[in-house]
């Protein structure tokens, strides 16, 4: 495969995926950007002199392709990073069945299609990377989709890297709390819910896309080699700290 690690970054484009791709870059990674959107996918890819790979996590044969592209393209895969997601913020009573099912699709569906793809090609070792959220790790009023999508994730995350132990293949979550992102900018972008968000954060702050981006990216590097099945959370706190009063 080459001297420098070569990742798959799935979400490539949204806030995160983009800071992690920039410090994967900036490290001397060769890397494969993928979304949905071509012309996003195109862009970024011409940024960081990266393959382009247009993956929808939606179909599992664009999922197939997406990855025999980027694994053929780039001669293997020593990482894959699958940071897409969403957000929803609602109480389970005013929750309908297609906002569940579309939270479960988006993060739990995304993550298991993902580590299965990944799990096919990367025989001999290698780091899976994936998207959890301090939602599953501390009750937070009107998550209960996020949670229970983000929950499954991380219970994944675990069960998987048990399983491809015995090949040298960990398997990892990054789990942050809220981050300024494009996907986040309706919370972010007022200024009553963004100080009540930050206020939940024991930092007393919320999480900028350079964040969680250099944990994912410490988890894709090969010198990693003895850490799997974490749960890492990036989260000011969020996860597991009360804030002070």
């Amino acid at each position: 495969m080459g001297d420098s690690p070569q990742h798959l970054i799935i979400g490539a484009t949204g806030g995160i995926g983009r800071a992690t791709c920039a410090l994967l870059r900036e490290s001397g990674a060769r890397l494969a950007v993928a979304a949905r959107t071509a012309d996003a996918v195109q862009e970024l890819a011409a940024e960081l002199d990266a393959v382009p790979v247009v993956l929808d996590l939606a179909d599992p044969a664009s999922v197939e392709s997406g990855f025999s592209a980027a694994a053929e393209t780039l001669g293997g895969l020593d990482g894959v990073a699958c940071l897409a997601g969403s957000l929803l913020l609602k109480p389970a009573h005013l929750t309908t069945d297609e906002e569940w099912e579309h939270a479960i699709a988006q993060n739990a569906t995304a993550a298991f299609r993902t580590v299965r793809a990944a799990a096919k090609r990367m025989k001999s070792g290698g780091s899976i990377v994936l998207m959890g959220s301090a939602a599953a790790r501390t009750g937070l009023p009107n998550h209960e989709a996020i949670a229970a999508a983000k929950g499954a994730v991380q219970g994944l995350t675990l069960a998987a890297a048990a399983s491809y132990a015995g090949r040298g293949l960990r398997v990892n979550c990054v789990a942050p709390g809220l981050v300024r992102t494009p996907l986040t900018e309706r919370i972010t972008g007022n200024e009553r819910s963004l100080e009540a968000s930050a206020a939940m954060h024991a930092l007393g702050r919320i999480g900028e896309p350079e964040e969680p981006a250099r944990a994912i990216a410490w988890l894709l590097d090969p010198a990693q080699s003895w850490v799997t099945g974490q749960v890492l959370g990036v989260d000011g706190g969020l996860g597991a700290v009360r804030p002070r009063g």
